[in-house]
């Protein structure tokens, strides 16, 4: 994975054609030098059928970046510089960022009811280390911080540390925020909204802010699944890589799991999404849920 140069790399000087015209259509010759590098550069699957989705994202790109085509784009993308100052950008309009708060929820409460109580009737060494790995905008994690700040007040001594990664800097960004439209945390239960969740003092922005104790309970940090070496620090007892595997090609899917699953700690859970099948990938991990899994020891 080669590394994204400062902001200070000089941007393409604005094409001749008006910034407000429409752009042609994307070649498909354009289409697909950028499916091959997306998919070499992150994984993400990049089929002829998210050609006309890549084409509507990338527009914003190209008219902040005051380029009147997408064959310019591509010429400034793979040429000097271009790949190290864009390629952050370019990923950014890639990804894919649909996440909810207790998205399901049955996850969510075996990790209360019997996930987190098993980890402390083994014993932990030192805090209970949540990695919540694809984070998007961060409703997962802050779900997660939710729940373990729910189990500490019941549990004297218990202490936990959350990561939370994604490979997008624009949504990290809008995870560490933590601000969010009033509608998105219906899911949250009405106890849980009163203790963890601020209403904005003008109702009218319709907007809601998790509480600064909890926000900083969670550390977000850039990570792409692609890379040789995740940097997560010491093993994990709480994995939640949920709805992430279904954008990468079957075999990167299993190197993924084997991945994740070297970072768990003995004993430790792994929680996927409920459509994320590893049937016969012969994984070292026992089910014992809905989508959740258990590392041997």
């Amino acid at each position: 994975m080669r590394k994204a140069a400062s902001a200070s790399t000089p941007r393409p000087a604005p094409g001749p054609a008006n910034g407000n015209a429409p752009l042609v259509p994307m070649p498909q010759s354009v289409f697909d030098r950028f499916s091959e590098m997306i998919q070499q550069e992150c994984g993400i699957k990049m089929p002829a059928s998210k050609k006309t989705m890549l084409e509507a994202r990338l527009r914003k790109r190209l008219r902040a970046l005051g380029l009147p085509d997408f064959e310019l784009y591509c010429d400034y993308v793979f040429g000097p510089g271009g790949f190290e100052h864009e390629l952050v950008h370019l990923l950014d309009v890639v990804t894919t960022n649909k996440t909810d708060f207790f998205r399901e929820g049955v996850q969510f409460e075996y990790l209360l009811r019997t996930a987190l109580p098993t980890l402390v009737e083994r014993g932990l060494r030192g805090p209970l280390r949540a990695w919540s790995a694809g984070c998007s905008t961060g409703e997962e994690a802050y779900t997660l911080a939710m729940v373990l700040e729910e189990f500490r007040s019941q549990r004297r001594g218990f202490e936990y540390q959350i990561l939370a990664t994604d490979l997008s800097t624009r949504v990290l960004q809008a995870a560490a925020r933590g601000v969010y439209r009033d509608d998105r945390i219906e899911p949250v239960p009405a106890a849980l909204r009163a203790r963890y969740i601020m209403r904005s003092r003008d109702r009218a922005q319709g907007l809601v802010r998790v509480h600064p104790d909890l926000r900083a309970r969670v550390s977000f940090q850039r990570l792409n699944f692609r890379d040789q070496e995740y940097d997560v620090g010491p093993p994990l007892d709480v994995v939640f890589c949920r709805n992430v595997l279904i954008y990468f090609e079957k075999d990167f899917q299993r190197e993924l799991l084997l991945r994740l699953i070297a970072r768990i700690a003995p004993g430790g859970y792994l929680f996927l999404g409920h459509t994320e099948s590893i049937h016969g990938m012969g994984l070292p991990v026992i089910p014992v849920g809905f989508s959740t899994y258990r590392t041997a020891g």
